[in-house]
């Protein structure tokens, strides 16, 4: 039924955990396991599990999309390594996709803490970048863990469950984004051609977020690079959708 792909850099034991607790779940039927760089992790052994040896890093995308080729299910779930799972999320997302007729389904993020993570937001716009490069949480919808579904703008690619056939219209990821935006790229392109959005509040995942970009020149550069293009693809261009709440 669910086709996950997950694309490792070094991620170790997490992706050992993640794994493990995947295979529990009914709905999963294949997981598309990508080594970005060369690693040794001992992962469970299951018929379910396709591996791909990348011979030098890709992008964000790039993975996914490949990963994507090899899909044979109706539903494709990019998955982030270092996403914890306490509690089978597939039944309430593919339900919402079933009720709501969406494109694209995701669940609440959660921080280790218990806090909930921006990831459910309104695009990025100049006004919303500036207010937030001083320090000021802006462009993330109010959210409370078990609120009913809703329709935000884009959600963040850390936890993404698609319908196969919509990833396939809207042709995966731009590849040209090699880490950060894609996500915010791809709900764009989404709600231009008609395909919806869901968030799930009902259901939830925990995060431990890295914030390299904010660590790392390297990753920084990405970030910087991605919301460059961002704005040059997108700005202007955004599609008109209904404030569903009110900006936090």
């Amino acid at each position: 039924m669910i086709a996950v792909s997950i694309v490792s850099h070094g991620h170790g034991i997490l992706l050992k955990n993640l794994i493990t607790v995947l295979l529990t779940c009914p709905e999963v039927s294949q997981i598309i396991l990508t080594w970005n760089i060369p690693e040794l992790v001992d992962i469970p052994q299951d018929n379910r599990i396709v591996i791909v040896d990348n011979q030098y890093p890709k992008g964000f995308g790039a993975n996914h999309n490949a990963a994507f080729a090899l899909c044979n299910q109706p539903f494709f779930c990019p998955l982030n390594p270092d996403i914890e799972i306490l509690e089978n999320p597939f039944p309430g997302l593919v339900q919402s996709l079933s009720v709501s007729g969406a494109a694209l389904a995701a669940p609440l993020v959660l921080a280790p803490n218990g806090g909930i993570e921006d990831s459910i937001r309104y695009f990025p716009t100049p006004c919303i970048l500036l207010i937030k490069a001083f320090g000021v949480p802006s462009g993330r919808f109010a959210v409370q863990l078990g609120q009913p579904d809703f329709c935000p703008e884009w959600v963040a690619g850390m936890f993404m469950l698609f319908r196969a056939e919509a990833f396939a219209q809207l042709q995966g990821f731009d590849e040209a984004y090699f880490l950060y935006y894609e996500d915010v790229d791809i709900c764009v392109r989404a709600w231009q051609q008609g395909l919806k959005i869901v968030a799930c509040p009902s259901v939830s995942v925990i995060h431990d977020a890295r914030r390299e970009s904010r660590r790392s020149l390297q990753y920084g550069r990405w970030h910087l690079m991605s919301l460059g293009r961002y704005l040059w693809k997108h700005w202007g261009r955004l599609p008109n959708i209904p404030d569903f709440q009110e900006k936090k």
